[in-house]
């Protein structure tokens, strides 16, 4: 999944010139948080909601009017994103960097922006979980072949994988996240177990005696 697939447009955007109270009632207005600030029509900043919020504060050391402008206050230079990046990097970039979101540009031209909700409708889509199924996590070793083994246990009963996520896991395995095409996800649990994988949920029915 791709940037592009993702974010937001056409951009909601502000001037240089405007000033902080008009960019308030502008993110009030529209239900945003984020707003890029133009300069004849090229990105030269982002102002957040947190952005307002400190600059006015009486709290800050050198409050703003609400009369001060834009870019008095805006964070600049600007982090963007491409449209053909991969949503995964667009999300390490905001984690590492600790921002809320990238205004995407293609060239010199802003076409779009992606926020942290974005990204969680992408994990959401990328997970399967809008869709009717169920979820099975498996380790396997790191090793070739592993992956298509489990992939074939499925095939061979019918069942589809709308997706699968896998991460690094301890001693040199792999944790295998799946959506698949049944609800009887306990029965292929029990199954999976007796085929000798490593079933990590569901987990093994508990029986009080």
């Amino acid at each position: 999944m791709l940037v592009r697939d993702v974010m937001h447009y056409p951009v909601i955007t502000v001037e240089v010139g405007v000033s902080l109270r008009e960019a308030s009632d502008l993110m009030w207005e529209q239900g945003i948080r984020h707003l890029p600030v133009l300069e004849n029509g090229r990105l030269v900043g982002i102002l957040t909601d947190r952005d307002l919020r400190m600059a006015t504060s009486e709290l800050s050391p050198a409050p703003r009017s609400p009369q001060a402008r834009v870019e008095e206050v805006m964070t600049t230079p600007v982090l963007t994103a491409d449209p053909l990046d991969p949503v995964e990097e667009a999300a390490k970039v905001m984690r590492d960097r600790k921002v809320g979101c990238l205004p995407v540009v293609e060239g010199r031209e802003l076409v779009g922006i992606i926020t942290g909700i974005d990204l969680l409708d992408a994990l959401v889509a990328m997970t399967g979980a809008r869709l009717p199924s169920g979820r099975i996590e498996v380790r396997l070793p790191d090793q070739p072949g592993q992956l298509a083994k489990l992939a074939q246990f499925f095939a061979d009963r019918g069942v589809n994988i709308h997706s699968l996520l896998t991460y690094p896991d301890v001693n040199c395995c792999v944790r295998n996240v799946l959506r698949v095409g049944s609800l009887e996800t306990r029965r292929l649990a029990d199954e999976l177990r007796q085929a000798g994988f490593e079933v990590l949920w569901p987990p093994e029915k508990l029986w009080l005696k």
